[in-house]
């Protein structure tokens, strides 16, 4: 089902129509034109708008965690990572959020990140948990290990559940490596 909060497009083509009422109605009753009735349609969209603006969906919470989780592993902030990763996160090689977090230091160690671009977003959302299927395109520094090592691109995919927490933000509650340049891999292959 369509939100409202999520689609103000809903209400600004109901301001649309609106207007279409209005100027039909000032047509055939001129005797009855007001100046504020031009208002009607702009406080319909003013409502659209506001809504879009002023309330925050789970979704659009969600994308935001996924949007700051790619930036802070552009800029290579470890600092900033933990912040979105929940305190019971585990997965199939980190046993623990410190586990994952002494990795992430480990290979943000240095530069060695370019580039992190996402190539589309898989979001199924439930009250409280959502799963996102990340397609993503990293492009290395050229003088880190990984770009030695490997090669300076990779397309990986990865698929994130996160959590939602009592105060309304959502944290990654698990991380599952899927794919490295359309090959099937794991967290224990790296």
């Amino acid at each position: 089902m369509p939100n409202a909060f999520e689609q103000p497009w809903a209400l600004l083509g109901a301001a649309v129509l609106v207007l279409f009422g209005l100027l039909t109605y000032r047509s055939i009753c001129p005797q009855k034109r007001r100046w504020w009735q031009w208002l009607i349609p702009l406080a319909v969209a003013a409502v659209g708008l506001g809504l879009d603006f002023l309330v925050v969906t789970d979704l659009e919470k969600v994308r935001g965690t996924i949007a700051t989780l790619l930036k802070a592993v552009e800029n290579e902030d470890c600092a900033a990572v933990a912040g979105l990763i929940a305190p019971d996160y585990s997965d199939s090689r980190h046993e623990t959020k410190a586990q994952l977090m002494a990795r992430c230091r480990q290979e943000l160690d240095g530069q060695t990140v370019q580039t992190l671009k996402q190539r589309g977003a898989e979001i199924d959302l439930s009250d409280w948990n959502a799963t996102v299927m990340l397609n993503l395109f990293i492009r290395f520094e050229p003088e880190s290990r990984i770009a030695r090592q490997y090669k300076a691109v990779a397309l990986a995919r990865v698929r994130l559940y996160l959590g939602k927490r009592p105060d309304g933000n959502w944290l990654i509650d698990r991380a599952e490596l899927l794919e490295v340049d359309q090959f099937p891999v794991s967290w224990r292959d790296l």
